[in-house]
């Protein structure tokens, strides 16, 4: 009997995964645990295994697709039975027309070949498949155009460009205006442009009559203005980190204070390490390692920074569950280091060490991107010295770090010398923290960079 595999939950956070890529096709054989699709969720990126065995009869979804978790992602069973009653909306995506084992639900797609479309339709919410997307671009569709799809939820798939397509030759923007229109376009991938219109004699009056002059300017190619564009909805990651910037401005009083440390004895440091027996597990320690490392001990000295704002209530945290900003080939993620202030600085590179490989290549355990109590952003290799870095809500300030950079000092003896300066950026909720406080942090944060070998001691 068919049976339907939904989209597991990943964590109590995650509400919606993104399909990578199908790892099986319609009338594959599958078994419990065999690899259904690649997913992104807004923290990694991971494998759907199977809880079913038998035929794949139907994938509900396309690649690129966002699909709430626990919704139906694929059905399984025998060949040749009906599924009708299990498919959601009676329709499968544009992928299973294509199926010699189609079952009976899509009948409803060969009807794509008619000018008009044969399949219903719903008010699009702005999504598009790829394929569908792929196709509008070559054809010269403008996707944004599509308002109904007949995709799930109204999303534009393959055969509403075809459909789009069907009912005559795209134009470009300049053409359009002109209400006229032509067989055939030259412009890019095959749009109508006005040089056709004009050359197809079937210019609007606005166009007959318009005076000698203008004529001339047909002549020459008339320039799309402004161009060719694409539009997507935000999605994945993107959203999220999108959606929770947009709370945090909004749901706290934030202010920025700005500081710098002198970093000769970071760097000095940093270099030691750098050049020591690779058997201690030292060497590959980072200055953004070091750094890390001294906020989380100059965090046990202010308990009121190494907390979470939630309703009303101020929640503090006796152990300090360092976030660092990571930046990913899917966008901005805050692995974890959890107890921070209880690992040697040995252990702590080691750590977040492992943890950034994980982010970046999306094998990292959703559980290890949450749970932060502090968040540190360091933009510094970029060559940026001061930044306004948002809160990472619920947490209740953030700090960044920016580059370090020489600066002048007058030395005892009257002359200038040169020094080496770290900047910080700490932003704090003003709901909770006053700028006072926040200077008391920065002032014993840098005395615990400009002290790092005795704070790594500590």
């Amino acid at each position: 009997m068919a049976a339907i595999v939904v989209m597991p939950q990943l964590g109590n956070s995650v509400e919606s995964c993104i399909i990578m890529s199908w790892e099986v096709a319609v009338g594959d054989t599958v078994a419990v645990e065999q690899t259904l699709c690649s997913i992104e969720t807004d923290k990694a990126t991971m494998d759907v295994p199977s809880t079913e065995a038998g035929t794949i009869l139907a994938l509900l979804w396309a690649e690129g697709d966002e699909v709430p978790v626990k919704d139906p992602l694929v059905i399984v069973g025998e060949p040749g039975e009906d599924i009708s009653a299990l498919v959601p909306g009676g329709s499968t995506h544009e992928g299973d027309a294509a199926s010699a084992d189609a079952p009976t639900v899509e009948a409803a797609s060969p009807v794509e070949t008619t000018p008009a479309p044969g399949f219903a339709t719903t008010a699009s919410d702005g999504a598009i498949s790829p394929r569908a997307r792929t196709l509008a671009s070559s054809s010269g569709v403008d996707a944004s155009s599509i308002t109904e799809g007949s995709g799930p939820h109204g999303r534009v798939i393959e055969r509403d460009v075809q459909a789009v397509i069907a009912a005559g030759p795209a134009l470009t923007h300049a053409a359009q205006a002109t209400g006229g229109t032509a067989a055939a376009g030259t412009g890019i991938g095959g749009r109508v442009t006005t040089g056709d219109i004009a050359s197809a004699g079937a210019a609007p009056a606005a166009q007959v009559s318009a005076p000698l002059a203008p004529v001339t300017a047909v002549t020459a190619p008339a320039a799309d203005f402004p161009g060719a564009t694409s539009t997507e909805p935000l999605k994945g990651i993107r959203k999220v980190v999108a959606q929770r910037m947009m709370a945090s401005l909004a749901e706290s009083a934030q202010f920025t204070l700005n500081s710098t440390a002198k970093a000769d004895a970071l760097l000095a440091l940093r270099k030691k390490l750098k050049n020591s027996d690779e058997s201690l597990g030292l060497s590959r320690v980072t200055l953004n390692d070091l750094v890390c490392f001294a906020v989380a001990k100059t965090l046990l000295k202010h308990p009121a920074f190494n907390a979470h704002l939630v309703d009303g209530k101020v929640t503090r945290f006796e152990q300090v569950h360092l976030g660092f900003a990571a930046d990913t080939p899917r966008g901005l993620l805050v692995p974890v280091i959890r107890s921070a202030q209880a690992l040697s600085l040995k252990h702590f590179a080691a750590e977040a060490k492992r943890l950034a490989a994980g982010a970046i290549d999306g094998s990292l355990a959703p559980e290890y991107l949450g749970g932060s109590t502090f968040t540190v952003s360091n933009v510094g290799s970029f060559g940026v010295e001061t930044f306004t870095p948002v809160i990472n809500r619920p947490e209740v300030c953030i700090l960044g770090v920016g580059a370090i950079t020489p600066r002048a000092k007058l030395e005892a003896d009257g002359s200038v010398g040169i020094e080496q300066r770290i900047n910080f950026s700490l932003t704090i909720d003003h709901q909770v923290i006053d700028g006072a406080d926040g200077a008391r942090f920065l002032k014993d944060l840098a005395a615990a960079i400009e002290n790092i070998d005795v704070t790594v001691l500590a």
